[in-house]
């Protein structure tokens, strides 16, 4: 097996930003694991489940992708995968300061794992879960920022 990466994050619910850094990062690396985070922390709209079969639905039958959970630290599962290697987007300035320290974090509890940064493309710099979901909630047209699946089951949540 070539070299795999971990993409992590809450994908609650996945956009087209996020599968533009996925099919960039498919150009470098062998595979990919997107590991959707089960943080009780954070309250997602979508379950874990839905989550998972919004992005299964998304990717299609990419072989190079695979679609995993986990809980607890991120290190701790990037290790458990026989990986070393963190796959992270970003969209803007802000986006830098968090990631950045969590990086730092990450190196701090395992020195051998790595992080690497991809740049949204420009069309997606100011797009994201979080925004999606408010314009979603109040009827407003989403199509194009994410999966047809994801607009699908959005307007299921919002019942319209």
């Amino acid at each position: 097996m070539g070299k795999m990466v971990i993409y992590p994050g809450s994908f609650d619910p996945i956009t087209n930003g996020h599968l533009s850094i996925l099919r960039r990062a498919l150009t470098m690396f062998d595979s990919i694991t997107i590991a959707v985070a089960s943080n009780p922390i954070k309250k997602p709209l979508f379950t874990l489940d839905e989550r998972i079969a919004t992005i299964r639905e998304s990717i299609k039958d990419d072989d190079r992708v695979f679609i995993d959970s986990f809980s607890g630290l991120l290190v701790d599962y990037v290790v458990n995968q026989k990986t070393n290697i963190i796959l992270r987007g970003m969209r803007a300035l802000s986006d830098f300061e968090y990631e950045f320290q969590m990086s730092l974090m990450n190196r701090k509890l395992n020195k051998n794992i790595q992080t690497i940064f991809m740049m949204t493309d420009y069309k997606w710099l100011y797009t994201s879960s979080t925004i999606i979901k408010e314009a979603a909630s109040l009827g407003g047209d989403i199509k194009g920022l994410v999966p047809d699946i994801v607009c699908q089951r959005l307007k299921e949540k919002f019942g319209y």
